[in-house]
């Protein structure tokens, strides 16, 4: 396996994880849902009442977050696209100390 083989790879690798993270995450908000629903309704558990609503809708808005940052934030926010900005900020700097240097001179 050459060097972009093996990047590609690994970032397949690191994507395969956080959508299985995110899965996961799914599956844990849903039982997660019905305990709270059901140590709420039938075990009479906490008040005020009807208090597992507030915590489920707190839980699925974390879940939203991990879902933005799987499937939009991280898919174009990539190492392509860090390498990239980082080309970018080396070319303004370059020219930035060819402008500097280009000062100096004339000063002098």
């Amino acid at each position: 396996m050459n060097s972009e083989q093996l990047e590609i790879y690994e970032y397949a690798r690191k994507r395969i994880k956080q959508k299985k993270g995110l899965y996961f995450h799914f599956v844990l908000l849903l039982l997660g849902s019905i305990f709270l629903f059901i140590a709420n309704k039938w075990m009479n558990i906490g008040e005020p009442r009807n208090w597992y609503i507030w915590a489920i809708t707190i839980w699925i808005f974390f879940f939203i977050l991990h879902f933005i940052k799987v499937f939009i934030t991280d898919s174009f926010m990539n190492k392509r696209w860090e390498q990239e900005q980082i080309n970018r900020l080396m070319t303004m700097q370059e020219k930035k100390i060819e402008q500097l240097k280009n000062e100096i001179e004339n000063k002098k």
